[in-house]
């Protein structure tokens, strides 16, 4: 895989707290690389925004060092970590665009430049056409898709420590994410990162529907688990007896995709059944072929 290429797995909850912590993550994919950019990138944010508070309390460099540490989580390139760290410098500190490619290059300071003329954007109000029109002007203005996957990342932090703003920001920017940016992530084939800030807008557009499917959900943890790993089983001895190489995934699907089935569907929790998905991986096209054949013949489409 190729150090550019975004990965499409599940984003760690591990905390990105120090730049040692990004800088193991980064060595966990791309263990030759140089990291001085990266350290250099730190130091530069840091100074930047010395003084700044986050409303959680914390020195606002936890923000763009957490940015890129999801970035690296998604085992992006250099270049587009570094920009993790200086998102905010040129939109919300003394630094320059100019600073930035004077001291990182023209790479980094169009990335930066991008991603902050995206946060200059204004979204005023929900509207499904709006909503297209804006995904549109973001997909034109970032026309590397790193400009994009930075804005993403930064936009993920935001939701995930949304819980230190007032309420009604709260839902507005719960919203905007919903109709702006979980499409875009959709789009750009990165499930892992829709899926989570999807859950996160529904805990803060709809608490009062969020909480109430999650403790019904927990109820039958216990139930879904187990079904999870017989369904995965019989899969497995069937394909064990073709001699196929395969990996098989087992998942609960996430709680906006199910709150939006009972929504469509106008039934309740307990009245829908299609709450889980399995993956099987294979070698080749072929093989997916044949796989799908003997999983029709254990479950009738």
């Amino acid at each position: 895989m190729s150090e550019n290429t975004p990965v499409e797995a599940g984003l760690s909850q591990r905390p990105t707290k120090t730049l040692e912590d990004l800088l193991n993550k980064i060595r966990s994919y791309f263990p030759q690389a140089d990291l001085k950019v990266i350290e250099k990138a730190y130091y530069f944010s840091e100074r930047a925004h010395e003084g700044q508070i986050r409303r959680s309390g914390e020195p606002y460099i936890s923000h763009p060092l957490s940015v890129a540490g999801i970035l690296a989580d998604l085992h992006l390139d250099l270049d587009s970590i570094a920009t993790g760290l200086l998102h905010d410098t040129v939109e919300d500190t003394h630094a320059t665009l100019e600073d930035i490619r004077r001291e990182f290059g023209e790479a980094v300071a169009q990335l930066v430049d991008g991603v902050t003329k995206i946060g200059q954007m204004k979204f005023k109000n929900s509207n499904e056409k709006q909503g297209e029109n804006v995904r549109k002007m973001i997909v034109a203005m970032g026309r590397d898709v790193r400009v994009l996957l930075v804005k993403l990342c930064d936009r993920l932090h935001n939701m995930r420590t949304m819980n230190f703003m007032p309420f009604e920001k709260q839902e507005k920017i719960a919203l905007e994410t919903l109709e702006i940016y979980c499409p875009l992530a959709g789009r750009m084939g990165i499930s892992s990162l829709k899926i989570e800030l999807e859950d996160l807008c529904f805990r803060y557009y709809r608490p009062d529907m969020y909480y109430e499917l999650m403790q019904k959900i927990r109820k039958t943890e216990a139930e879904r688990t187990r079904y999870i790993e017989d369904v995965k089983s019989q899969i497995g001895a069937e394909l064990q007896k073709a001699n196929f190489k395969y990996d098989v995934f087992g998942r609960s699907k996430h709680l906006w995709s199910i709150y939006r089935k009972m929504q469509s569907r106008n039934i309740d929790y307990e009245q829908l059944y299609d709450v889980l998905a399995f993956r099987v991986l294979t070698d080749s096209i072929a093989e997916c072929y044949g796989v799908l054949g003997y999983v029709h013949s254990l479950w009738k489409p």
